[in-house]
């Protein structure tokens, strides 16, 4: 089977899989690390995440060059259908200027994307769904802030999508153009005391002779309501290119709807070196609504409730009023 067309199965596919998911109140960002978070944003929730950034990296041994600019990563996610699934379109775009330290400078600059996908998340198993993890003991601090054994079980969900590279793109192996699939699986804690541990697993550009294996491991801790810290590691392998990222930062909640972020990625090698400033921000539009139950207690159920209460009043009322009448009668 065509992988292209193997990957919209397993898209479609993906809709038949029953599970729960879990939409927030405030922003549900995957910024500022670059791992996938297990949750999507919520039906009905259109969200954009942006950062530029600005790089160096240089290359030591014999064929020694250096590369300087800039670059943006962007996505768009947004839920539809059901609260597990989630559409989106990422990227990366950079402009730099990639410097040969030989008997001769030569300067080659350089733009395009570094990667361009689309495709969709849909999570698979959600362990927060309907179960008493989550609400606090009021009796006990004790229970409330100690370790919970069940939190090892994480929520898991799968990605599957498309890259796009156009031809004789500087950034990826001579002869990668077109389309190829990407698959991804991603799983995700929540610990007490605000701590959160991201892992995803993907497989990129397959078919092709940069198919490669990342995995990424991301640690987050929010130790305010409006402050988060994160550490996160990536490793990369293919035959085109290989790579162990190390990312540090913090971001701040302006509004439930806004949030601010910065990170900082290093790597411990010299083939090259790698030093990436950015900073970013997400932005959602929220026109989430929880589903209707039909339990009797929806707002057009009141309402009639209360129309028919005011009726009767009424109707008592004019039957007491009627009575009165005949009592004064019945007594002149």
């Amino acid at each position: 089977m065509n992988p292209v067309k193997s990957t919209l199965f397993f898209l479609i596919s993906l809709l038949s899989i029953n599970a729960f998911s879990q939409y927030t109140d405030v922003i549900n960002s995957n910024r500022p690390g670059v791992s996938r978070s297990a949750f999507s944003v919520g039906t009905n929730v259109l969200q954009f995440e942006a950062g530029p950034y600005f790089l160096k990296e240089k290359r030591t041994p014999a064929t020694a060059y250096e590369v300087s600019g800039f670059g943006v990563d962007f996505a768009a996610r947004y839920g539809l259908f059901f609260e597990q699934l989630e559409l989106n379109i990422e990227g990366t775009y950079q402009n730099d200027t990639k410097t040969y330290a030989t008997t001769i400078i030569e300067e080659v600059d350089r733009a395009n994307f570094k990667f361009l996908a689309i495709g969709a998340k849909y999570l698979i198993y959600d362990p927060y769904k309907n179960t008493e993890r989550d609400k606090p003991n009021l009796y006990s601090w004790k229970a409330n802030h100690s370790f919970k054994w069940n939190s090892l079980i994480p929520a898991v969900s799968l990605y599957a999508g498309v890259n796009y590279d156009t031809k004789d793109n500087p950034y990826t192996a001579y002869g990668i153009e077109g389309f190829s699939p990407k698959v991804l699986i991603a799983t995700q804690h929540n610990f007490n005391g605000g701590w959160v541990f991201v892992m995803n697993f993907i497989k990129d550009r397959i078919g092709t002779d940069q198919s490669d294996f990342q995995y990424i491991l991301t640690l987050t801790h929010s130790f305010s309501p409006k402050w988060v810290i994160f550490g996160e590691t990536q490793g990369i392998k293919s035959d085109f290119y290989a790579d162990n990222l190390i990312r540090f930062g913090g971001a701040y909640l302006l509004s439930k709807n806004f949030q601010l972020d910065t990170a900082l990625t290093l790597n411990t090698k010299d083939t090259p070196s790698i030093f990436n400033v950015n900073f970013g921000m997400s932005y959602r539009l929220d026109f989430h609504q929880d589903p209707e139950i039909d339990n009797g207690t929806s707002a057009e159920d009141e309402g009639k409730r209360r129309s028919r209460r005011n009726r009767n009043k009424r109707v008592g009322t004019n039957n007491s009023i009627k009575q009165q009448k005949r009592e004064a009668i019945d007594f002149n």
